[in-house]
């Protein structure tokens, strides 16, 4: 199996995360400041073949109804550009408070936006086993 790398995108920053080879557990990778859609597609891209990450998840954050607000639509935006750019597959996964899952783990710091990534893509790695 190969890695698994995510992203929480969003308007300054992108936490990203990655996986274990086994897909069973999820840690904080790195932040990345945004600049601009080109350039952060091309970081992240270089960054999860760097790491030998087989797919790239990108989280969306929906609303509580299931809909896409601004946010959502952003993250939208910066998903098709990665589908763009490279043939790693790319899924979406909902993110929504993920930022908050991960303030109970740690207070704010640097590394806040990597693990909400991190909290993302445990999520998805635990749904893959249920």
């Amino acid at each position: 199996m190969s890695r698994i790398m995510s992203v929480d995108p969003g308007d300054k920053r992108h936490g990203l995360a990655i996986s274990d080879p086994t897909r069973l557990v999820a840690r904080p990778l790195l932040v990345l400041e945004h600049t601009s859609r080109a350039a952060d597609v091309s970081e992240i891209i270089l960054t999860a073949e760097n790491h030998e990450a087989g797919m790239i998840l990108v989280g969306i954050p929906y609303d509580s109804e299931g809909n896409p607000g601004p946010q959502a639509r952003k993250a939208l935006r910066l998903f098709e550009a990665l589908c763009k750019a490279t043939t790693i597959p790319i899924l979406t996964w909902d993110e929504s408070g993920s930022t908050q899952a991960a303030l109970q783990i740690h207070k704010a710091d640097q590394l806040l936006d990597a693990r909400a990534a991190a909290v993302i893509l445990q999520e998805y790695l635990n749904a893959q086993i249920d």
